[in-house]
């Protein structure tokens, strides 16, 4: 195994991937809500560049074509799981959750049967989007998290009169909390939607791979 600088970010990106969920153990609400954030952001913008770095640098290796797939679905499987316990099961964040699960698993068995005809499972434009816009709903939903926190502290206690007030500007809001519920709506709402859309995107996909896989499927006449 050679230490090169795309692998030490594939490692790095695996390391990421539990601590994802160990900061809520670590760490109280906000600030786990915030390392868990950027620790996923980091690790989806380091998935992008150890591979460009790797075929740029002419230092594409075995182990990191083996722990870079690993190390991308512990990320994402580990950041839903975390995202459930935060916000809670409801069919709105588990249908989707659910479907991406299953085919994460559903495809990784499939390419581990066809062993060296594995191949033919090459990674499509369908793919690339899905992977993006699972990143981009996660990350928001984590937001979610955060402007939810927020929102929720500075109205404890408030009189709900005086919150309507100030959210319809008749009240002066003296402690931003207009732009919080606008940030809340937009996560929660924007991140639900572009989380079913990665499902859809998902789904989609593992039935072109199952489809693409089918000639090695069968048995022999």
């Amino acid at each position: 195994m050679r230490w090169t600088f795309p692998n030490i970010l594939t490692v790095a990106r695996m390391i990421a991937a539990p601590m994802v969920g160990l900061v809520f153990l670590l760490l109280p609400r906000p600030y786990a809500d915030w390392v868990a954030m950027i620790l996923f952001l980091a690790a989806s913008l380091t998935d992008y560049v150890d591979g460009y770095l790797a075929r740029a640098w002419n230092q594409i290796s075995r182990f990191g074509a083996m722990l870079d797939p690993i190390a991308d679905k512990a990320v994402v499987v580990i950041a839903l799981a975390v995202l459930l316990g935060v916000h809670g099961i409801s069919g709105w964040t588990l249908i989707p959750v659910v479907a991406i699960l299953f085919r994460e698993v559903f495809v990784s068995g499939l390419r581990e049967f066809l062993g060296h005809h594995a191949g033919t499972l090459k990674v499509t434009a369908l793919a690339k989007w899905k992977t993006s816009v699972q990143m981009i709903a996660i990350t928001m939903l984590f937001a979610w998290g955060l402007f939810d926190h927020y929102f929720l502290m500075q109205t404890l206690g408030m009189n709900a009169q005086i919150v309507t007030g100030i959210l319809n500007g008749d009240i002066a809001d003296s402690v931003g909390l207009g732009w919080k519920y606008q940030g809340l709506m937009f996560t929660s709402y924007g991140g639900l939607v572009l989380l079913w859309l990665a499902a859809a995107l998902t789904v989609a996909t593992g039935l072109d791979y199952f489809r693409k896989a089918m000639p090695y499927l069968r048995d022999p006449a």
